[in-house]
């Protein structure tokens, strides 16, 4: 495994590529402000949001509070937007990949980009699946953490453990990495249960919300129906679904899995697996942060794989620096 800002073999191998979109958490005050300067094609994209939206999310990511970015109608409103502008600049470079995968929020990035889900309605979907979530949350404190250095087993048995409330694992990242979500007196126990157990790091995330567990099934409901609204079209490059780690195909009913998607947990660690077993051999990041390229890194694998992240206008343009010298 290497990790390289400069993919120097992208083109002359034709190494395949495989595209990562960041979920929920990743995002911060100002992110994507560089990119919105410099290019026109990231500049539309977010005109186009406003337009469908009525929400003017360049104001909201680049001069907002951090509280309300972190709301999370608006975070992943802003993260989806900034994740569609870099691959727009992307498809104007010729840029493709072979498979796609998001961590929650960002599989709807890869939906969109793959085709299945048109750019427009992506977009309105997300918005109302933010509203969602925010807004159909039974009443209580809810919190998310990272549990570092604990197999899955053990994660599950931590939660298990807990007598003050509700909390089970949410997601699956990567080796030694599972979140836990739940009211805030359980997770908190959690931590102290875990930590008890051997785990390396407990660490509490910037999320408003007991995701992917039973308690947003309101939330799931009401997804539901508006996923009725929208039509479903051909994959252009495939998806793996976070539901399971596989990939979509023609027989999934993707609105029924996008409706589970909210309840369920996680499973990105597999899909990073499954990615592996398509023969990726390059990933990258697009959108907010580094976390999936940490997740990658984690990976137990053998096999020789590149690691780029493209979050900001450097960024981008090492990348599109490094494959025009090797074509």
């Amino acid at each position: 495994m290497f990790f390289d800002p400069v993919p120097k073999n992208i083109e002359s191998r034709k190494m395949k590529i495989g595209f990562l979109f960041p979920g929920q958490g990743a995002q911060s005050i100002g992110m994507g402000k560089d990119l919105y300067e410099k290019y026109e094609e990231v500049r539309n994209v977010y005109d186009k949001v406003e337009e469908w939206t009525g929400v003017d999310i360049a104001k909201i990511t680049f001069e907002g509070k951090e509280e309300e970015l972190n709301e999370t109608k608006n975070t992943q409103l802003a993260i989806l937007t900034m994740s569609l502008g870099i691959l727009e600049l992307l498809k104007q470079k010729g840029i493709n990949a072979e498979a796609l995968a998001g961590l929650s929020l960002g599989e709807y990035t890869a939906l969109i980009h793959s085709g299945a889900i048109t750019f427009e309605e992506g977009v309105k979907l997300v918005q109302k699946r933010g509203e969602y979530m925010q807004t159909l949350v039974p009443e209580g404190e809810w919190l998310m953490a990272a549990i570092m250095g604990m197999e899955e087993e053990q994660v599950i048995e931590v939660c298990q453990k807990v007598t003050k409330g509700f909390v089970v694992p949410a997601n699956f990242n990567t080796t030694g990495q599972i979140v836990i979500s739940g009211e805030k007196l359980a997770v908190e126990e959690a931590e102290i249960i875990a930590k008890e157990m051997g785990a390396k790091k407990v660490r509490i995330l910037k999320t408003a919300g007991p995701f992917h567990t039973e308690k947003l099934s309101r939330a799931s409901n009401r997804l539901r129906e508006e996923l009725e609204k929208f039509a479903i079209h051909d994959f252009k490059i495939p998806v793996i679904k976070n539901l399971d780690g596989t990939v979509y195909n023609k027989e999934d009913d993707v609105k029924d899995i996008l409706a589970k998607h909210i309840i369920s947990p996680v499973k990105f660690s597999k899909s990073l697996e499954t990615m592996l077993e398509m023969g990726i051999e390059t990933f990258i990041e697009i959108g907010p942060g580094k976390t999936l390229s940490g997740f990658v890194k984690r990976l137990k694998t053998d096999k020789d794989i590149t690691i780029l992240n493209i979050n900001n206008v450097e960024s981008f343009d090492v990348f599109w620096d490094g494959v025009k010298k090797h074509r």
